[in-house]
């Protein structure tokens, strides 16, 4: 009794420690969890901001190309009236003998007939209309409009290499999460064919990924084979084939990552008698090689027997509900005890 209580006393604080174990990786998943959602985050705001730079970069384009339009409409209406000058020189000259910056305003009116300058003044009519607005401040507007662009060009730089880190990190968390996901999925598979093995007397089971080849898309597909039968999915399997391979498959994950303590909730329920007694023998197996401790709750006579000690509720007396514990191997020893009369 002593070495009883000194043991429930070691194993008071051993919850706790599972908690603060439990609360600590939780932590941890959950950090990470942020850290992923606010990359992902961070990555449809650069993204969006990258889309809305490019539109402002097309507009700011677009404004240069206007500009750059305007610039050549007005140095090409330059042009033309340079040219008209010309042309009104060359025939002052032929018609007056002169230049017309020699010419007296008054004297020029009064010297050429009606009708020419009627003539005269139809035709710089007609030239000035044909020559338009002209936008004087197109050469600054496009300065302006080059330093936007020089400035969004800048900002969208910026947000391109903000985008390539970002994906870079994202690419980095993607690889170790395959490498450790296909080292785990590797150790299961492995655990899963050597408990598969051991719980049907024979045969051979196996994981495998599908809809391709990357472990974080893919998903995993158990195929099995028990002792006499081909190979072939697990929904293909009865009843209690199928209850087996669980088990096989759940003890794989736990020897994986192995807890102090293992409860199982009527996991013998769907089977036979020979099953449930590989199952009972691997519990024993698993038991022996670490420190794990099994708790089973159960109604089947072989497991209950199997066990090293059994908990129950008894009624007594009617409506009197009590708690009774059995150490099976205590009573072993007592059984095989000779008794002297």
């Amino acid at each position: 009794r002593a070495e009883a209580e000194t043991e429930r006393e070691q194993l008071r604080a051993r919850p706790q420690v599972l908690d603060a174990r439990r609360e600590t990786l939780t932590a941890q998943l959950e950090s990470a969890e942020a850290v992923r959602r606010e990359t992902a985050d961070a990555l449809a705001v650069a993204e969006s901001a990258s889309r809305a730079a490019d539109a402002r970069l097309k507009e700011a384009d677009h404004a240069a190309a206007t500009a750059r339009e305007d610039r050549v409409r007005a140095e090409a209406m330059v042009e033309r009236r340079e040219q008209a000058s010309q042309e009104i020189q060359s025939r002052c000259r032929e018609h007056l003998g002169c230049d017309v910056q020699t010419l007296e305003p008054d004297e020029a009116l009064f010297a050429l007939p009606t009708a020419e300058l009627s003539q005269r003044a139809e035709r710089r009519g007609a030239e000035r209309e044909r020559l338009g607005p002209v936008n004087l401040r197109a050469e600054i507007e496009a300065d302006d409009v080059g330093k936007q662009i020089d400035g969004l060009t800048s900002e969208r730089d910026d947000l391109l290499a903000a985008i390539a880190r970002l994906r870079q990190g994202i690419a980095e968390l993607n690889r170790e999460g395959r490498e450790r996901l296909q080292a785990s999925f590797e150790t299961v598979n492995r655990a899963f064919e050597e408990i598969f093995t051991q719980l049907f007397g024979g045969g051979r089971a196996h994981l495998s990924l599908i809809e391709g080849n990357d472990p974080l898309a893919a998903g995993v597909e158990i195929m099995a084979s028990p002792p006499g039968k081909r190979l072939q999915l697990l929904s293909l399997l009865s009843g209690g084939e199928q209850a087996l391979t669980a088990l096989a498959l759940l003890f794989a994950v736990f020897r994986s990552n192995p807890a102090p303590i293992c409860i199982l909730d009527e996991v013998d329920a769907p089977l036979d008698d020979a099953n449930v007694d590989r199952f009972c023998g691997l519990i024993g197996r698993i038991s022996a090689e670490g420190d794990t401790r099994f708790l089973v709750i159960t109604h089947h006579r072989m497991t209950m027997a199997r066990m090293d000690r059994l908990f129950g509720v008894t009624m007594a007396e009617r409506g009197v509900s009590q708690l009774v514990s059995v150490d099976l191997t205590v009573a072993e020893s007592l059984r095989e005890t000779p008794v002297f009369g």
